[in-house]
Order: C-alpha cells, then structure tokens, then sequence
C-alpha cells in the first residue's frame, strides 16, 4: 500500500499527535494583524519548545512558528523532544532556554503537569511563557504559584465531537465502536476522548465497547486496534485522537482485510488526507498547526513588551471528509 511507505521510519523512532476550551478570541484565517500590530524588536529571543518533529503536525506548527519569526523580527529557538512521552526530556529543554535567558518560552507541553515547576522557574527568572496546543493544568498551576500562562489552541472537545457525529451519521442499527485516546494524563487527549464520545453517543443504536490507548503512537495504535478486535470483533466505528494512531489502526485493518471500519482521526496530516481520498479513512480534523505556531509566537512577543494579551485563544476547526478534502 503506497501510504505505508513512510510507517517503517516512523516505527523507528515515533511518539506521535496531536490541543482546550471554546472561551476567549477565535482565530479563522492563517494571518492575525492585531497580534503583529506593533514594530518588531529585533533582540528579542523566544524559545519555542514542542513534543517532537517527528509528528508531521509538529513540522506544521514550527513552519507557522517560523514565519512568525521572519514576519516579526524576533529571534526563534526551536527545541523538540524525541518522543510525545519524553517528558523528562522537554522539562530538560526549558531548563536549557532558561540557562540561555530567552526573553519568552512558547511551549507544546507533553504532559499537562509535569512541566509546570519548571516553567515556574522560567517565570521567576522573568521570562514570559505562552501554552499551546496542549493546555497546562489549572490546578497544579496555582499550587505551583505560577500566575495563569495564556492558553492557544482548538476546542478539542468539539473538534472530536464533530469527527464522531460524522461516524455516527446514518447507523440505523446496533452498532460498536471504540476509541483510540492519547496520553492520558495530557488534557487534549482527555477533551478529544470526551467528545468523540458525545458524539458518538449521540446516535443512541451505537455503543462503545472500548477506549484505550495508544499513546500518540503509530506502533502502539497498531498493536491496541489488533487487541481491541481480538475482544471485539464487531467494532465497525474507530475514533483515534490523531491522525498517527489512526493511520497505525488503518494499517491493521488493511492487513486484518477489515473492509466495514469506519476510521476518523485528528490533525489532517497529508497522510489522513491521502487515506481519505483513497476511501480508507473517513474524516479527520484540522486545527491549523501552522497557526497556533504563529500565534504562539506573536503573543510572546507581545507579552514581553508588556501588552496585554487573551487568556484564552481558540483557532478554529474544520472537519475534513472526502467532500472537501484538498
């Protein structure tokens, strides 16, 4: 199959995925004048520190990242850990931005608590500090005495929501379904989790027998999809809260000869697009990568010259099925 072409690479050294709530500014389109309004301060330095690059979403959000730096005058760090699960590794990485004295850390963090002693040593040092993607935990950020750090991303929930009401759409008699979650303990995989449940659930003839998982991880989805259809062999709708799981679910299905699984996952990687169109997958969410890059470094950069900036900013979803696939 043509698209498996790149999984042994990825098999090698993958931690894969794949982002919170609805309140605050909403961002549409891939340019946001108000957040680049004021002159650029060529000495400013912002790190940027992410879960990996070997997840193509990731790739997306440092060319976002990128063009915030071309477009502001700013000067960008980029630091990425080898795997989603390394998180011992990202903490390392804001220690190395803070022994750099980087004026601002834009951070993807892996694990929504773990990280956050460190970025309040970065605080205490005086540098700003941006969350994308991956919201930090409210609570353990108050007990860490760290002020509220200012939060872009996509609602998770509603973007999963609309990829399970798609698998949902036009069952008319019983059916299982499951769902492939992401790292646990990290909030965008609990919120992707909890809607694609809604919406599946929405359907009332439509139970789902299992949720497992996979850890952002191509290999690990392969082997739990493998698992899950040993138990439940009737499954005919698969949820994966990224694209990367999805495509490692699809491949099992394609060996298995599972023809009559319905497949949505989350992030709209050009591989997702590229099963979509080939009718192996049914739909994928896109949540602008390339944007919550460059947003991410805008408002740093605002913030480190003492504006204002939203608590929260939402960029937008789209659902992507075979009707508008690019």
């Amino acid at each position: 199959m043509r698209l498996f072409r790149w999984i042994p690479t990825l098999l090698m050294g993958l931690g894969l995925m794949a982002c919170g709530e609805a309140s605050g500014p909403s961002v549409k389109t891939a340019t946001v004048p108000a957040a680049a309004a004021s002159a650029p301060l060529p000495q400013t330095a912002i790190g940027l520190v992410m879960k990996t690059l070997t997840n193509p979403f990731f790739v997306e959000m440092e060319k976002g990242a990128r063009r915030a730096e071309k477009e502001l005058g700013i000067t960008l760090t980029v630091k990425t850990a080898a795997q989603e699960t390394s998180i011992e590794q990202q903490i390392q990485l804001v220690e190395d931005l803070i022994s750099a004295r980087v004026n601002a850390i834009v951070i993807a963090p892996g694990d929504s608590q773990r990280l956050v002693p460190a970025l309040k040593k970065a605080a205490d040092a005086g540098i700003r500090i941006i969350n994308i993607d991956n919201r930090l935990d409210a609570k353990t950020v108050a007990q860490a005495g760290l002020a509220p750090v200012p939060f872009i991303s996509v609602d998770n929930d509603a973007g999963a929501f609309k990829a399970g009401q798609f698998l949902a759409r036009e069952i008319t008699k019983p059916t299982q379904a499951a769902i492939l979650e992401g790292i646990r303990s990290a909030d965008n995989a609990r919120q992707r989790a909890q809607g694609a449940l809604r919406g599946l659930q929405e359907n009332k003839v439509i139970k789902v027998v299992a949720s497992e998982t996979a850890n952002w991880k191509i290999d690990e989805a392969y082997t739990v999809t493998k698992q899950i259809f040993a138990r439940n062999p009737e499954v005919k709708l698969l949820f994966a809260s990224n694209d990367v799981m999805a495509i490692g679910a699809i491949k099992y299905l394609a060996e298995a000869r599972r023809r009559d699984v319905k497949v949505a996952g989350y992030d709209a990687l050009s591989e997702a697009i590229t099963e979509i169109k080939a009718g192996r997958m049914a739909a994928t969410v896109d949540q602008q990568a390339a944007e919550q890059g460059y947003q991410g470094v805008a408002l740093a950069l605002r913030l480190t010259r003492g504006e204002a900036v939203p608590a929260v900013t939402t960029i937008e979803t789209q659902l992507i099925t075979a009707a508008n696939a690019p």
